[in-house]
């Protein structure tokens, strides 16, 4: 009924795949266009295979795409039960696009990130494997020791804007899309160090593979490190057949991997299209009318908010049209008694976005960092006393060296001979926010990302929270070589002369190595201290920052204690990986390609 609902309803479109219409095209010449139907969305179970690969070995090589006209053929040799069992084919189903001539519902399926791939793949199977990996290795009390150990690790990751945390680790009854998505992003260091470096190896260029594919643009390098990814993947899971988990790995949702480079090729970057997208409307549909509701008799109640809302929307779309959302109320109002209505912007004449249907944000910086707007009460404006606040005696000196290197980079007098006097008097603040173009991520117009990074010794009158993040270093050189990590200790800023320096003190961290762990593939540092004990500080410039860092410990073979808290781990752990994994921009900014 449903593909025969759908059919009926494209009905009217068949005349546009039979007979060509004279359009105007975007670079001004007229052609003869037929249509065809685009993607279709689906959940991983009403999908179709899209391939003729056999179900006991999907991922054979030599795999054909799918066509009407060779299943109808099948139909018609064999019966039902042979069909299903042998070809994955229900004899009793005619896709909708089966009589339509531009459109095959084996091409047309988008791939299905949600349900396929972070639900699928990621939590009924490969963390499933883990658990299962550990029952058999080990005793049952054992076991269960590892996985709430793993559990106690996942509940001492670090805060990080936007990321997820576990306090109870990821034992819980039901999994949603979000907690399989946050889960994923710190499952690796928890799982280090209890299961062979081979299922570690597994899980990491599956992560690589979902980062790639989710990417907002993707380039013929980035296809080629999907296909990379994909073949390690294909190797590395082996490892559950050696050790007994799996007996053979033939996954319709693990084969879904292998059609992913064909979907973007045919129909662009998904950038995270799954049915989850459509799923989703019932929230503005359903559930936030329902809420606005008394619960009895609701539904009228519901339509009427949806009605109004549908209305305000349009209402809002009108006063844009015309200018009316510009400015203040009063501003509006006072510029039409004068006759001087607001008339909406016109674009200029070679206004690159004229033609593509694009909203252009105007110029916009790809990256910045500013100091929170308003500067802490409580701390000292003198520089020495300030030192004595927060218990850093080498502050004062680290802050003469900063400004006598900004003021004479080229000079070979000693920074030491600055005198203290002329620093002017000090302001702290607790945060400071990084702004980044980050068009991977669902998130603001003109694909800006925000993030808070804090410097705050009583967060929320509950613990020390201080951020670490990565710091510049050296500019043209991309990736985690040309930057550092540290901790920061302190926002502050002050003027000397005429210029104005927002600034950091900061905890530096040392790269363990010239390239990133094998097994985690993440990049590995330690807290870098000075011969005598004390931490290694330094004092920089805002600008200098690029965004926020996301710290993994090192946990090693060692077991936490169950009463950890998160808090602790940047102070006790002596070993931590540099997570690639807590955003979209932020494995694209540390990999590239």
């Amino acid at each position: 009924m449903y593909h025969a609902c759908l059919a009926r309803v494209f009905e009217p479109l068949k005349p546009g795949m039979t007979v060509a219409e004279i359009v105007c095209c975007p670079d001004g010449h007229f052609r003869r266009v037929i249509y065809g139907l685009g993607p279709y969305i689906a959940n991983y179970p009403e999908q179709c295979p899209k391939c003729d690969a056999l179900p006991n070995d999907l991922d054979a090589p030599g795999a054909r795409m799918r066509s009407h006209r060779k299943t109808d053929f099948l139909i018609t040799c064999f019966d039902p039960g042979t069909l299903w069992d042998d070809f994955g084919i229900r004899s009793d189903v005619v896709p909708f696009t089966h009589d339509f001539l531009c459109a095959k519902i084996y091409e047309l399926l988008s791939p299905d990130f949600l349900h396929q791939i972070i639900k699928g793949t990621f939590k009924d199977h490969l963390v499933e494997w883990v658990i299962q990996y550990l029952h058999e290795t080990h005793s049952e009390v054992r076991a269960l020791e590892i996985i709430a150990d793993i559990d106690h690790r996942i509940s001492a990751v670090l805060s990080f804007p936007g990321l997820r945390r576990f306090p109870d680790g990821h034992d819980f009854h039901q999994w949603t899309g979000d907690d399989s998505k946050a889960l994923m992003k710190v499952y690796l260091a928890a799982i280090a160090g209890h299961v062979p470096s081979e299922m570690v190896k597994t899980i990491l260029p599956f992560l690589d593979f979902c980062y790639l594919v989710r990417r907002n643009a993707l380039t013929t390098n980035t296809l080629d490190s999907v296909d990379k990814a994909l073949d390690r993947f294909h190797h590395c899971r082996d490892i559950s057949i050696t050790t007994g988990v799996r007996v053979n790995i033939s996954l319709p949702r693990q084969h879904s991997m292998v059609h992913y480079r064909p979907s973007i090729i045919l129909f662009g970057s998904p950038n995270g299209t799954c049915s989850s997208i459509t799923e989703s409307k019932h929230i503005k549909a359903v559930k936030e009318p329902w809420r606005r509701s008394s619960r009895y008799n609701a539904l009228i109640q519901m339509l009427r908010v949806l009605t109004r809302l549908d209305r305000i929307a349009t209402l809002r779309s009108i006063f844009t049209s015309q200018g009316m959302m510009e400015g203040s109320t009063s501003l509006y109002a006072a510029q039409t008694m004068r006759g001087e209505l607001l008339q909406p912007p016109q674009p200029a004449e070679d206004d690159e976005d004229k033609d593509n249907g694009c909203d252009a944000p105007g110029p916009k910086s790809l990256a910045s960092m500013e100091l929170a707007r308003t500067a802490q009460h409580g701390y000292p404006r003198d520089i020495a006393e300030l030192a004595a606040h927060i218990q850093q005696p080498q502050f004062p000196e680290l802050v003469r060296r900063f400004l006598y290197d900004q003021l004479n980079p080229n000079s070979d007098i000693p920074s030491t001979q600055i005198p203290l006097d002329s620093c002017p008097r000090v302001s702290v603040f607790l945060s400071a926010v990084a702004r980044v173009y980050a068009p991977s991520e669902l998130c603001g117009a003109g694909g800006m990302y925000r993030e808070c990074i804090r410097a705050n010794p009583n967060w929320r009158g509950q613990y020390p929270r201080y951020d670490t993040v990565f710091v510049v270093t050296d500019a043209p050189v991309a990736g985690m070589p040309g930057m550092a990590i540290s901790r920061t200790l302190l926002f502050f800023s002050f003027t000397h002369g005429d210029f104005h320096y927002p600034c950091a003190l900061l905890h530096w961290h040392r790269r363990l190595g010239h390239a990133p762990n094998d097994a985690m593939g993440m990049w590995v540092i330690a807290p870098e201290f000075e011969r005598s004990g004390c931490r290694s500080l330094g004092v920089v410039q805002l600008d200098t920052i690029a965004r926020g860092a996301h710290l993994l410990p090192v946990y090693g073979f060692a077991f936490l204690d169950e009463d950890f808290h998160f808090s602790y781990s940047l102070d006790l752990f002596r070993g931590f990986f540099v997570n690639h994994l807590p955003d979209h921009h932020t494995h694209e900014f540390l990999y590239g390609d």
